[in-house]
Order: structure tokens, then C-alpha cells, then sequence
């Protein structure tokens, strides 16, 4: 696969950016750095502070111990021990002695919330075990093989070529909803698993996930990914009417999900240098995205479409911004087009004037319409993850995850003279 400058004179491409990006990936960590120990997994509010009252999910310890093990791989002096603490929570505490996975709540005194084993969950379990394992954490290994062990025993269906939402622990299926969201994740966790270890199991789900999720729906949705599915995967283009700002299952289609999964698809071409029908799908959902998404007063996307393209949501998630953003860093390098890179500047600039709180640390999780600080969906700064990889994907020098990139020294540094930057 190609991966080349974004273009004569392009943002990306600037030393002074690369700097800049840098620094932000440093801020952001900063945003996480206390309290001690499990603590530090908390939910945060808008200030930083840990939330007490709210329960520690399996998908959010599972998020910050990958961004945790990135920084490790980076070099940060103390990120190794907190991704450790991590993993050591989510086997101590979120595994289930008795029965196969981890359950998706814990309270903060321990005790289980939510017990049901979730894709969407396990994806993360999945994801933080794999990039756990190239930085070296102890315990990482065992936690990829618990999160294979319950995708493979309760959640994935090799029939259908993707997992089902929501099961028992007992196996038993919770829900006759099938989505897309759990199972995009999982894409990525597969792919973080492929680069670990080379097992190409992980690499063909990921391709039969893209085929089923994309690649089946993209003419007849106009470049659209459905979100919602029946028992028997046909699209449910009703569901979630009534609930149409739900974090997780909102009402319609998503521009970010579409981004997301533009640079998902070229993850997947970088391994196996098919740049056919990959690439065109992963141009022609950019392309989707920016035409129902961009409006001229909102920072980055709008948050949900329906599935004729009408605005539902016109909030601004930063989410959204920061996939908008890593999708743009795929395209423009693996296509060359000077489009993408101007559509990067564009992205860039919404995140540093709208997104970025510069005041009190991180990013602002959800803008309205306005573009002013909202909570309508989002409450809080809990996620680490978006951000960290956007802003570490743009100083890619090769097309991989992050976790791969970082563990051989494919990401640029701030300065010309290291490694990575000779190398590159």
C-alpha cells in the first residue's frame, strides 16, 4: 500500500505540527495521570475528577489500558505501571471465576453490576490484551486469551461471520438486536490481535466483518452503514426512533461510524494489498460522511443521520471529530490526493477551536449545534481513546494500529533527529 506525504506544503506533512501533535498527545495523558492505582479507571467529570456514583465498565478500564500500553511503547516513564494496574483489575475483578468472560460492570466497591458478556466489551478486552502484549505488560497474554476464549465460546457466530450483542453467562442469547457498533470494534480488535501474533484467523474475521457490514450494504444505503439489525441480520432502519440520542444505539446512521470505518478498511488492505473494492468503499463512506455530516456552522460531523441522509442529531461528539481526523491521515496517505490533506487542516482546526479545553484538560466529549460544551449524551471527559490515537495516527509513518506502529518505532517524534524520523 502506498503511504506517502499528504502533499507539497500540507499541514500534515509540517514539522511544527508534528510537534504540536506531540505535545497534545502529552496533555491529553496528563488529563488521567492521577489518582493512583484503580482509581484512575473512574469515570471523570468535565473537571477530571473521579465520579464515585458511577460504575467502572469493562469497555472504559479496557480502553485506557490500549492507550496506556501505547504510551508505554512511547516511552512515558509511568504509563507501563498504569496499563499494569489495568489489566490487573480487569483479571482480578471483571473476569468471572466461574464462567467464561468478563462482566460489564463493576460498582466501585467491586461489586458486579452488569454480569451479562457483551461484543462490544469484549472487543476492548481484546483490544487491550493485544497491545498490552506488544508493550510487554505481565498479564496481558492471559487477558487476550480470556477475551478470545468468551468472543469465540459465547459471542461470535461463524455462520453468520460476525457476534451476536449481548449474551449470558451462560451463553444464553439476551436480545434479538444484532449492531454494528459491537462489531466494528471487534474489526479493530482483530486487527490489533493479527499484528501481535500474525494469526491470519484474526485478519480473515476482520475482512468478513468489512464484508458484511460495508461491503453488502454500501450501494443500496449510498454509502451509508446501517447501525441496527434484526435477529436475522436484516436492517432495522426503525430502531432506536423513539431513543434517538443513545450513546451507544442511537436512531439512523452515523457519519462517524462511517469515517471509522473508511480507516478500518485500509487497515485491512495494508495486510493483505487488496486496494480494489476496499479502498473504493473506504473513499466512497469519507465521501458519505463529509456530504450528510459537515454543515458550515458545526464543528466536525453531525452526530446521527437518517437513512436517507437527513439530519437527526446535529451534536458535535468529539468522537466523531477524532475519526473524521484519522480518516482523513489514511486517505490522504495512502491516496496522495491533496483533498484529504485540506480536509485534515479543516478537521484540525475544529478540534483545536471548539474541542480542545484548553482550560480544564482533554477534550470536550459533546458540543451542541453551537458549537458550546454540552451534556445531552455525553456527561464528563471519561475517554482517553479517540483522541490519543487521532492524534497519534497522524504522525504515522507506515499504515498500522497504533499499538504495532508504536512498538516498532513507526510513529514520527516531535524532533528530526530521533529514530523514528530517520527512519521514516
Amino acid at each position: 500500500m502506498r503511504w506517502a506525504d499528504a502533499g507539497s506544503g500540507a499541514l500534515l506533512d509540517s514539522e511544527a505540527h508534528r510537534a504540536e501533535l506531540a505535545a497534545e498527545s502529552a496533555r491529553l495523558l496528563g488529563f488521567f495521570d492521577e489518582p493512583e492505582g484503580v482509581a484512575r479507571f473512574g469515570w471523570r467529570d468535565a473537571d477530571g475528577d473521579i465520579d464515585p456514583g458511577r460504575p467502572l465498565a469493562l469497555y472504559g478500564v479496557a480502553r485506557l489500558v490500549h492507550c496506556f500500553g501505547v504510551a508505554h511503547l512511547l516511552g512515558h516513564p509511568d504509563a507501563g505501571g498504569w496499563a499494569e494496574d489495568g489489566v490487573r483489575l480487569l483479571l482480578d475483578r471483571f473476569a468471572d471465576a466461574d464462567a467464561a468472560g468478563f462482566v460489564e460492570a463493576i460498582g466501585s466497591g467491586g461489586a458486579v453490576i452488569a454480569s451479562e458478556r457483551t461484543a462490544y466489551g469484549h472487543a476492548f478486552a481484546l483490544l487491550a490484551g493485544a497491545t498490552a502484549g506488544q508493550a510487554g505488560i505481565p498479564g496481558a497474554r492471559e487477558l487476550q486469551r480470556r477475551a478470545m476464549t468468551a468472543i469465540d465460546a459465547l459471542l461470535w457466530r461463524d455462520d453468520v461471520g460476525a457476534a451476536v450483542d449481548a449474551v449470558a453467562s451462560s451463553g444464553r442469547v439476551l436480545e434479538r438486536y444484532r449492531g454494528q457498533n459491537a462489531n466494528m470494534h471487534l474489526t479493530e480488535a482483530f486487527l490489533a490481535a493479527y499484528e501481535l501474533d500474525g494469526n491470519g484467523e484474526w485478519l480473515n474475521r476482520a475482512q468478513r466483518l468489512a464484508e458484511r457490514l460495508v461491503l453488502r450494504t454500501l450501494d443500496r444505503y449510498d454509502a451509508r452503514v446501517p447501525e441496527h439489525y434484526t435477529a436475522d441480520w436484516q436492517v432495522d432502519a426503525d430502531y432506536g426512533r423513539d431513543t434517538p440520542l443513545d450513546p451507544f444505539r442511537p436512531y439512523g446512521t452515523m457519519p462517524g461510524h462511517a469515517v471509522e470505518w473508511a480507516r478500518l478498511l485500509l487497515n485491512i488492505v495494508a495486510h493483505t494489498n487488496d486496494d480494489g473494492a476496499l479502498l473504493t468503499a473506504a473513499q466512497r463512506l469519507y465521501a458519505g460522511a463529509i456530504r450528510d455530516g459537515r454543515t458550515q456552522i458545526g464543528a466536525g460531523l453531525a452526530y446521527t443521520v437518517d437513512i436517507d441522509g437527513s439530519i437527526v442529531s446535529d451534536a458535535r461528539m468529539h468522537w466523531v471529530a477524532a475519526e473524521a481526523l484519522s480518516a482523513t491521515v489514511w486517505l490522504a496517505r495512502t491516496t496522495g490526493e491533496p483533498a484529504y490533506a485540506d480536509h485534515y487542516s479543516e478537521f484540525w482546526k475544529d478540534i483545536t477551536t471548539h474541542f480542545v479545553d484548553s482550560r480544564g484538560g482533554s477534550w470536550w466529549h459533546e458540543l451542541d449545534a453551537q458549537n458550546e460544551p454540552a451534556s445531552t449524551t455525553w456527561e464528563g471527559k471519561p475517554d482517553l481513546y479517540h483522541a490519543y490515537q487521532a492524534v497519534l495516527m497522524a504522525r504515522l509513518t507506515r499504515p498500522s494500529g497504533v499499538a504495532a506502529a508504536a512498538r516498532d518505532g513507526a510513529i514520527r517524534s516531535a524532533t528530526p533527529n530521533s529514530r523514528t524520523e530517520r527512519d521514516s
